[in-house]
């Protein structure tokens, strides 16, 4: 029974590799292709574009690996029905049950697999190719953005940090602007919120550092034109893809503490945890439906 497991294995792991790369890749060339002109007008090269489809094939492998799963294991044991090898083995007082263990237990390492996938190396390649696909695009990065909280320059080069920032409000909570002076820091604008009207940002509840002479003044609400409108720096957010889970948590539960509930970024962090788990029911489903049949 063992070699026969062994070999039902190897040529379901032949198939589920073929096919689950083989769909990486063409998936990913697909993503290109539909960014290629911005990459051919900043005149790139082809050596990271290349580069940034690998990025992303990690990113497609993991959405792409359940349904690789169901189909391999289905064709794996219909073939094996269809010759009557399962009769056979059953006639030579096989159990089923027994052919089936180390499926079950392939199942349970590729959720395991596709959770460690979806926790460190998605997020790090997905990471990279935004970084890649700015360059590439001869777009400079103007700001980062790490637990909900962005850093980026004003229209003077002045450092800003956005405490919290929701980008669906165009709001942004706990706002710190440094504006210097040369070399030298000159006043701080320490602001409760700032919201975009349309136009410029709004700062309220404001409090005005002078450095120099270190008076402090409240202010209610007042414009302020330095930063840039949020589409400008929107595209350089993070995505849920680029977060890891408690990276993720961290930010839905700052968002909740700050009053803004963002359904999808629950259904995001939710599916973080519980996606990788389709592999296991995927083979699973796929033994019972091949039995079947």
């Amino acid at each position: 029974m063992k070699i026969i497991q062994r070999l039902y294995l190897k040529d379901f792991l032949k198939l589920l590799m073929l096919i689950t790369f083989g769909l990486s890749l063409i998936f990913s060339l697909i993503d290109l292709i539909g960014k290629i002109d911005n990459f051919l007008a900043a005149k790139s090269s082809l050596w990271p574009i290349g580069l940034y489809a690998i990025y992303n094939m990690p990113r497609f492998l993991l959405y792409l690996l359940p349904m690789s799963v169901l189909i391999c294991s289905l064709f794996t044991f219909s073939q094996a029905f269809r010759r009557h090898e399962i009769a056979a083995i059953k006639a030579a007082g096989g159990r089923l049950k027994t052919l089936f263990y180390p499926f079950i237990a392939t199942g349970l390492l590729l959720s395991i697999f596709a959770f460690a996938t979806n926790e460190v190396i998605v997020p790090d390649f997905s990471r990279r190719a935004s970084e890649l696909k700015s360059s590439l695009g001869g777009k400079e990065k103007k700001s980062a953005f790490a637990d909900g909280a962005i850093w980026l320059k004003s229209k003077d080069g002045s450092p800003v940090k956005i405490g919290l920032y929701v980008p669906e409000k165009k709001t942004g909570r706990d706002v710190s602007i440094f504006v210097t002076g040369g070399e030298f820091l000159k006043e701080m604008l320490i602001a409760e919120e700032a919201f975009w009207n349309g136009t410029t940002w709004i700062l309220t509840n404001v409090r005005k550092y002078d450095i120099e002479t270190g008076e402090m003044k409240k202010i209610g609400s007042m414009e302020y034109a330095g930063l840039e409108s949020p589409g400008l720096f929107a595209e350089e957010l993070k995505t849920p893809d680029e977060m890891e889970i408690y990276e993720l948590y961290r930010y839905t539960e700052r968002l909740k503490k700050a009053g803004f509930s963002n359904l999808k970024l629950i259904v995001d962090l939710n599916s973080k945890i519980s996606f990788p788990l389709i592999n296991i029911f995927m083979m699973l489903l796929g033994i019972a439906l091949s039995s079947r049949t």
